[in-house]
């Protein structure tokens, strides 16, 4: 019913530009999709774009260096702890997309708050559609799109083949304090408090003060 993508400054230009805005008289390829497939109504607009700050508070550009991963953890980690707070909600998590360590933030983040029924997993598409950046979906219909690096320079966009990998995953929503649960906190707080509550009980017994 809705579908809400955390990325960059540039990412969203790319998404609003690419997906959502139309281009030569046509619609962008979100709306092409929904069309062909004649999917049903999915919210998906400027609004449902996460894009994460600097420590400039400007849209960050790019993750580059350790403060950049920092920042891009503890912000994908609030997007999923709220998401999952609404208990008739489902989330259908994919790591396509985006730097590597923007994956594993997210993939590690639903471990840490994901219900039963969340799900995560990974697109495959096959070669050489998997990097051309005309191609969006398999159409319905032919569509031709010129390769670069591959053979043959020309293929049909019909023609690809989607999987998608489901990741099973392990949630320690259990183990977490309430208020983590009901605040903003850091990526590494929370993972922080997922290790306590995982860690072997241990037993301190102080004699001088009789407890």
């Amino acid at each position: 019913t809705e579908i809400h993508l955390i990325t960059t400054g540039r990412g969203r230009d790319q998404a609003v530009n690419n997906l959502l805005m139309p281009a030569q008289g046509r619609p962008g390829w979100f709306h092409r999709l929904r069309a062909d497939y004649s999917l049903p109504e999915i919210r998906f607009d400027e609004s449902s774009i996460h894009v994460i700050s600097g420590s400039d508070g400007n849209a960050m550009e790019d993750i580059r260096t350790p403060r950049d991963n920092e920042i891009a953890a503890d912000f994908i980690t609030d997007i999923v702890r709220e998401l999952t707070s609404d208990p008739t909600a489902a989330l259908h998590v994919s790591l396509a997309g985006g730097r590597k360590t923007m994956g594993f933030y997210l993939g590690y983040a639903l471990s840490l708050f994901a219900r039963p029924q969340d799900r995560l997993s990974h697109v495959l598409v096959s070669r050489p559609f998997e990097s051309n950046p005309d191609f969006y979906y398999p159409t319905t219909y032919d569509q031709i799109l010129q390769t670069r690096d591959a053979t043959p320079l020309a293929v049909n966009a019909r023609d690809a083949q989607i999987s998608l990998a489901q990741i099973p995953i392990v949630s320690l929503r259990h183990g977490l304090p309430q208020q983590l649960m009901e605040g903003k906190t850091t990526f590494n707080a929370t993972v922080a408090a997922a290790r306590t509550a995982l860690a072997p009980p241990e037993l301190v017994i102080d004699v001088r003060n009789r407890r």
